[in-house]
């Protein structure tokens, strides 16, 4: 009877034991998302205090530089105006991003299995990645209209080298012990992959991710800029033909921002995926 009454004791002292380092884990979660949140949440209040202060002190001219409380206004005044622009920018920014990142993906893997493939397509991939991007703008606005398809594909082509040197780089950064291991095992060249290359890829694709994600949006800006009558680059290139401050410093906000959301949905899935390795600790 006594015995019973131990182990029932013990083990409310040790569910209540777990309980609590739950609750422990979920507050330091909590606090390092805030404290993280925090610092670069002051440092833009700071900023835009500041430059508020010196256009009111200097009396600088809104054609020169709009103050930041005349660009909140202009956003909150106008929101509904930038929400298809802010969605059809985003969608070209991803679906590019995608695009891109597969077929870096794919070349990736065929150039880290092929020396004579690297030497062959790898000057291919460098010159068109010296190219700028708005050199090629208007030549796909001619091939392919003035649609979301050009966008799309300017986006895809400045994804493309980093993850696609990343990719090359992580499947042939191996541990050769390991290696040496699956082959006495007698695994398949799939199965070295699976096991062994995309595991150890991983940390090298998701920081060429976060790269990628960035040239993403600003390809598409370059092909709305050249280009159509939708999205964020459209809107700030015809608010820069008609002097329109507030405008065009609202669409830039607008654009970090984007930037800013789409890196860190990648570093949430990077800790998601890769929550074991040194790099998201």
């Amino acid at each position: 009877m006594s015995q019973s009454v131990s182990e029932t004791n013990g083990r409310s002292v040790l569910a209540a034991g777990t309980k609590k380092h739950a609750d422990d884990s979920t507050e330091s979660k909590i606090k390092g998302i805030a404290g993280s949140a925090l610092a670069p949440l002051l440092a833009f209040v700071a900023l835009f205090g500041l430059w508020e202060l010196i256009i009111r002190i200097f009396n600088i001219k809104m054609v020169i530089l709009p103050a930041p409380s005349g660009i909140f206004a202009e956003l909150v005044r106008n929101f509904g105006f930038y929400v298809p622009h802010i969605w059809t920018t985003f969608t070209e920014a991803i679906f590019g991003f995608l695009i891109g990142a597969a077929i870096a993906l794919l070349a990736g893997v065929l150039m880290s299995q092929s020396r004579f493939l690297e030497r062959a397509l790898l000057p291919l991939a460098v010159l068109a990645n010296v190219t700028p991007i708005v050199a090629i703008a208007p030549l796909f606005i001619v091939w392919f209209g003035f649609g979301g398809l050009p966008k799309i594909l300017l986006a895809a082509i400045s994804t493309f080298f980093p993850m696609m040197i990343n990719s090359i780089m992580g499947f042939r950064s191996i541990d050769e012990n390991n290696y040496e291991y699956l082959q006495s095992l007698h695994a398949s060249k799939f199965e070295i992959f699976l096991k062994l290359r995309l595991p150890n890829s991983l940390p090298y694709l998701f920081s060429a991710a976060s790269t990628g994600m960035s040239m993403g949006v600003i390809g598409a800006i370059v092909g709305e800029m050249y280009g159509g009558s939708e999205g964020l680059g459209n809107v700030l290139t015809v608010a820069a033909n008609y002097l329109q401050m507030e405008r065009m410093f609202a669409s830039i906000l607008l654009l970090a921002l984007m930037g800013i959301l789409l890196t860190n949905i990648v570093k949430i899935v990077e800790r998601k995926f890769l929550h074991w390795h040194s790099s998201s600790k």
